[in-house]
């Protein structure tokens, strides 16, 4: 394809299959929408009172039939916005940058939209006119929603990233400028805010956490088509996508598509409980399974933005994994639960209070922490200076660390080593493992021992240990050679344990490994 032609790009990201993908459109399409009706099922649900404001809660006695959502519509559709923004083509977002197969129609040709669109819709990725190829401009657009009667509305940060300019569309079809205040990447939020008026529509955040089964409405104008209002339900809670380290989604059956980015997600009483931001397809359409982000987490989020225009962090500083069902028999617990510490850095607040590398993170202030992912979402919550209790489980015993939080840095820089093969290298052959002393090796730190051959059909191997490896620690004591490294599994066998934990440098990061033990 002529990549000087704008005019025929679109994101291939939305066309692949069987991808996660961001809902922010290309070339003025765009805001929140869910296809998908409830169907011929009526539930008890409340009867809504009309209100001029967006934000009033949604009160009245409990009716067994009603008629449907429109009372609660024509008070949260008001509040929805849809966000316009001009991105330079240098600056263009990486999921913007892909090609699709049909120009830019977002449907196969010979189906009823097709034609469809190939009279009515508007060109993705279009370089506007006037622009040189030295100058061109992207446009796209996403959606929002106003969260307070002065102008600041929520949108995610892929729909404002890069851009040199934001305008906004209310459902009366007045049209704003915006400017962004705030944006944080790694929820994938944004705030925005139109000046000079004070009675903007908006609604607020819910308090409660949705229940699975919960119904949930959607308000929003995809591709361009206009006010769109759907409803569907929570599918599922907890939801890791791979988008961030804070992956904490709600899944939701309402289809949502392509321009529905930042868009609110309502339950029955008018609350946002959650923002639109992705959704996995084989097609690029909506198949039913789309993601949000809770309403607790853009609450915390939004409050920072709104004040400072950016978020800090608490900041613990270890580097921890999942307690797996192997690493759980290894160290004798009961449950496959909570994180396991890799490793804390130098100068750490952990590192300050005394964690160690082997220590499994139970609980924070007496919250039980379920897996790594959870002690990550909690501490990253907390304000710098907080004061935290955790919970530990070290060679068998329990014991509680006071300890003060950190900020977060922005960047964090591990040193990466250059291992090289040693020729005085020895064999444990149970592992499938070839290794040295890491003294004997350049670049390899001195700590350890470097694996220098892995067998591919050993158990090693399917652990995921590579040449360059370096192995800290086997069964929680230091190891400088392969002799060590036998001892620790003859013990590790007469203690009757069927797998043994390794922590392991592997690249940048250390990572505790549970192998099994088979015949010496």
């Amino acid at each position: 394809m002529n990549s000087n032609n704008r005019s025929e790009q679109t994101p291939r990201r939305f066309f692949t299959a069987r991808r996660l993908v961001l809902l922010a459109s290309v070339a003025g399409l765009g805001a929140v929408v869910l296809l998908a009706g409830p169907g011929g099922y009526r539930p008890n649900l409340p009867p809504w009172t009309s209100s001029a404001n967006a934000a009033d809660s949604v009160s009245g006695s409990t009716m067994s039939h009603p008629a449907g959502f429109a009372d609660l519509v024509a008070k949260v559709k008001p509040a929805v916005i849809s966000v316009r923004v001009k991105i330079p083509a240098s600056d263009e977002p990486a999921f913007m940058q892909q090609n699709s197969d049909n120009g830019n129609i977002p449907f196969e040709p010979g189906s009823p939209l097709y034609k469809f669109f190939q009279q009515f819709g508007q060109n993705f990725g279009q370089q506007l006119p006037g622009n040189s190829q030295q100058h061109e401009t992207i446009v796209g657009e996403g959606s929002g929603f106003f969260i307070s009667p002065d102008g600041y509305a929520v949108t995610n940060n892929h729909v404002v990233d890069h851009a040199k300019s934001v305008q906004v569309t209310t459902d009366n079809g007045k049209i704003y400028t915006a400017k962004v205040v705030g944006t944080d990447p790694k929820t994938d939020l944004a705030v925005i805010k139109v000046d000079g008026k004070n009675d903007f529509p908006y609604v607020k955040f819910a308090q409660n956490t949705p229940q699975v089964g919960d119904w949930v409405i959607a308000v929003g104008n995809p591709f361009g088509l206009g006010g769109t209002v759907t409803a569907g339900i929570v599918s599922a809670r907890g939801r890791d996508i791979g988008a961030g380290p804070y992956d904490d989604y709600i899944q939701i059956d309402a289809p949502i598509n392509k321009g529905n980015s930042g868009g609110p997600a309502f339950d029955v009483n008018g609350n946002v409980i959650g923002v639109n931001t992705a959704i996995y397809s084989p097609s690029g359409g909506s198949v039913g399974i789309g993601f949000d982000i809770p309403s607790d987490t853009v609450r915390t989020v939004v409050a920072q933005l709104e004040k400072t225009g950016r978020v800090t962090r608490g900041w613990l500083g270890v580097q921890i994994q999942p307690v797996t069902a192997g690493i759980a028999d290894s160290l004798g617990l009961k449950k496959a639960e909570g994180a396991l510490v890799d490793q804390p850095q130098d100068g750490s607040p952990a590192a300050k209070a005394g964690i160690k590398s082997g220590d499994v993170i139970t609980a924070v202030n007496g919250a039980p922490v379920k897996d790594a992912r959870e002690l990550a979402r909690t501490i990253g919550t907390m304000a710098p200076d907080s004061s935290v209790k955790l919970d530990i489980l070290r060679n068998g015993q329990t014991k509680t660390v006071d300890l003060t939080l950190g900020t977060m840095p922005n960047d964090q820089q591990v040193a990466q080593a250059d291992t090289e093969h040693s020729q005085q290298t020895t064999g444990v052959p149970h592992l499938g493992l070839t290794v040295a002393p890491a003294s004997d090796v350049s670049g390899a730190g001195g700590r350890g021992v470097v694996v220098t051959a892995v067998d591919p059909d050993g158990p090693a191997a399917e652990q995921g240990f590579q040449t360059g490896n370096v192995i800290l620690d086997v069964g929680g004591k230091a190891v400088a050679n392969a002799g060590d490294v036998r001892n620790a599994l003859t013990e590790a066998k007469a203690q009757g344990k069927h797998e043994i934990l390794m922590r392991v440098k592997m690249g940048d990061a250390t990572r505790f490994v549970a192998l099994p033990l088979g015949k010496a």
